[in-house]
């Protein structure tokens, strides 16, 4: 499949409110677009999400690296960062799936489509502001929420949370690898008591993880420490986490995002734009046959936090459930005059 033409857009998206968690807060999700035509006019749509907050690439690094990609793409994008490799692979997913003419999620080994169940995501904030973004999601729906945690006052927001949603409320939290195992433990085993189910990335390494994992009943999942088949086996290995959590941007696309699954899975967005979103929507679907889906709901409304989209058409949140967008490929449009406004 020979390309005759890419382009590498930088743009960045406004949040509604600002996005606060333990490793920092942004005001916009910059991310970089990666469109690839070949020869016959037919466009596949990448998406790069730098995860510079954790200490990965810049934002600088990917557009650097997708623009040397762009001047040579039959240079081998095992290269490229997690990132880039993530934009580059989900653009040639969706350039093969519109040329046979058949979505995404039939390319990615599934056999059929269905809506996305999804949790609601909170940022950090003043306790009584989050338990009050937790209803309006609630009143739209929604019955698992994701707390960020890790900041002053976390646990008021636990609390405020679970009085004003009820115990029939599915509530995670995400530490993001900020405690030590003391604080760990000390925090998970308040937060338990006010309805906390699952705990993502309470510490660091999977070694941290394995030590507090011995000593909670509340289930762990691995997020930060898990980037690829090697991190997957050690985790197993180490008996780490009950779940993992996959963004496509820290593995590399929707197709690396699902090998070597060890454990029961469920996918996050990592602020993902509506190309980076549709392209684990329609990873999800695989994930669904593949026996490893973790049965909970996954992380992927985030597109609810942002005040615009570059997108004509893109996936479509219908209360807690997220549609794919129809037609061929991932089924993202771009809206031109959007992109324009948002570009870098």
């Amino acid at each position: 499949m020979a390309i005759a033409s890419v382009e590498v857009i930088p743009y960045a998206l406004p949040f509604k409110e600002p996005y606060v968690t333990a490793r920092g807060t942004l005001a916009q999700r910059e991310t970089v677009l990666l469109r690839v035509r070949d020869g016959d006019g037919v466009v596949g749509l990448g998406e790069a999400v730098p995860l510079s907050m954790r200490g990965d690439v810049t934002f600088e690094q990917v557009v650097a690296e997708l623009r040397e990609w762009a001047d040579t793409p039959e240079m081998k994008s095992g290269r490229l960062s997690a990132p880039s490799r993530c934009a580059v692979e989900t653009a040639m997913l969706d350039l093969r799936s519109r040329r046979n003419g058949v979505p995404a999620w039939s390319e990615l080994g599934a056999s059929a489509a269905q809506p996305v169940p999804c949790n609601a995501t909170l940022p950090a904030g003043e306790p009584e502001a989050v338990a009050g973004r937790a209803n309006e999601w609630a009143e739209d729906g929604f019955t698992s929420f994701k707390l960020k945690v890790g900041v002053p006052k976390d646990f008021d927001q636990v609390a405020a949370v679970h009085r004003a949603l009820g115990p029939s409320a599915q509530l995670r939290v995400d530490a993001n690898g900020v405690w030590g195992p003391a604080e760990a433990l000390e925090k998970i085993g308040a937060m338990e008591d006010e309805g906390v189910m699952l705990v993502e990335q309470p510490c660091a390494t999977l070694e941290e993880l394995a030590e507090v994992r011995r000593l909670v009943e509340v289930r762990i999942a691995a997020d930060e420490s898990v980037a690829g088949t090697e991190d997957i086996e050690r985790a197993k290995q180490l008996e780490s986490c009950d779940l993992i959590t996959v963004k496509l941007s820290k593995m590399g696309g929707p197709e690396s995002g699902l090998t070597g699954l060890l454990h029961p899975t469920y996918l996050s967005s990592a602020l993902d734009g509506p190309v980076g979103l549709a392209a684990a929507a329609h990873a999800a679907q695989a994930l669904r046959e593949s026996g490893h889906d973790a049965g909970i709901p996954h992380g992927l409304a985030t597109q609810r936090l942002f005040a615009s989209t570059i997108a004509s058409v893109e996936c479509e949140l219908r209360g807690d459930m997220l549609h794919l967008p129809p037609g061929p490929g991932l089924g993202v449009e771009t809206d031109e005059a959007a992109l324009d406004r948002h570009r870098l």
